[in-house]
This record gives C-alpha cells, structure tokens and sequence, in this order.
C-alpha cells in the first residue's frame, strides 16, 4: 500500500506535464487503438486500468456503452474528467482506484483494457488475476505494456537512480515472453499478438487475451 501511495503522488505531480506530452508513436497509438475496437461491441461494459488522464478511454468511448477507466493518480482523474465534460462525454466514468485492488464484483465486464501501465505495477501477478475476476466469462482483456527487458540495458541502471532522487515511479523489468506466461498463469488464453510500432524496434506487444 505504501508504494500505490509513493507512486500515487509521483503521478500527482507528473500529471498536467504528462497530458501536455505529444505521444511519441501516434501512428503506432492509433493502430492499437483500431485494432482494439474490432474487438469491442456496442453494448460492451468495459473497465481500464491505468487510465493516466483518460485519453485512450474518450476515444473508445462511442465504440461501446460504458467505460468506467481508472487510475491511481487523483490529478490523473482530475484532468480526465475535466476533459469529458468538455467533450460532453457522459458513458465514461473517471475513478481512482489501484489495479491490484479492483473493487469491482466478480463478472462485472466484457472487457478489460490496460495500456502502458503492467511495467509500473508491482503486484502484477496478483493484478493480473484481480482482472481476470472482475470480467465475465469468455471476456477479453486487451493490453499494450513497455517489455523494458526488451529495450535499452541503460535503463536497468539508470531507473534505480532515478527511483532514488524520486524521479521515477516503481517500474518492473520482464520481456514480452514473460508477460504472456504472467497472462496465461492468471487464467487467460492468449488470442492475439501483435507490434504496432510505426518504426524502429516495438518493446511494446500488443496482446488480446480471452478469460477461461
């Protein structure tokens, strides 16, 4: 609980400089997001961890019926909800909320999504069967998370030096493999792989997993 607690502030002051980040890859961004809406429905109930300030959830808003998208961070969901009212977006609801602690009753949703936020949970495993829980039968989870292990072997030194003068969150070392079998562990089979970089090397799998 300390480190959601830790990060949770890390995240409060990052927020407004995050929203005002260009995503590095919008080619690749919009890719993910085509291909997750081939697997959402109209009528779908979905929930997503990680929501940062809700910019994935209002554009797969009018694919389905509801969204209730959360995120660790009150500024985070401060400024999500500051920009549905101004879309006028009312099928999304903004929460703060861990995803290892999701408080939702078991078969609550169709889906499940989780963008670029595993690598930052240190109770992945645990996370990872909390969302298998809250879907309903035969629900997906779909997810696109940095494979740090895959990326610069810089980062493994200089994240510990940053955690240490409090400029970086928790943040978890594993590979595409590893998640998979983190994935297929908590109750899912795996039904789509895939690397929607637009160029250079993708550390960032996409993967659409099915509830057991």
């Amino acid at each position: 609980m300390f480190r959601i607690a830790n990060d949770a502030r890390f995240w409060d002051r990052a927020a407004r400089k995050y929203e005002a980040s260009p995503i590095a890859d919008l080619a690749g961004y919009e890719r993910s997001l085509e291909r997750t809406r081939d697997y959402l429905k109209s009528g779908d109930t979905v929930v997503e961890f990680g929501c940062g300030t809700g910019t994935t959830a209002l554009k797969l808003a009018p694919s389905v019926g509801r969204i209730v998208a959360t995120d660790i961070s009150s500024e985070m969901i401060a400024i999500a909800r500051e920009k549905a009212e101004a879309e006028g977006r009312t099928n999304v609801t903004f929460e703060v909320a861990a995803l290892d602690a999701a408080p939702w009753p078991d078969g609550t949703f169709d889906v499940a999504l989780s963008f670029n936020v595993l690598h930052l949970v240190a109770a992945r495993e645990e996370s990872l069967r909390r969302i298998h829980r809250v879907l309903k039968p035969g629900g997906l989870f779909v997810t696109k998370t940095p494979c740090i292990k895959e990326m610069n072997p810089f980062l493994r030194v200089a994240v510990p030096v940053m955690q240490m003068f409090g400029k970086a969150p928790y943040v978890a070392f594993f590979s595409g493999d590893d998640l998979e079998r983190e994935i297929a562990a908590a109750g899912f089979e795996i039904v789509e792989r895939a690397r929607h970089a637009s160029r250079g090397k993708d550390a960032r799998p996409f993967l659409v997993a099915r509830k057991q």
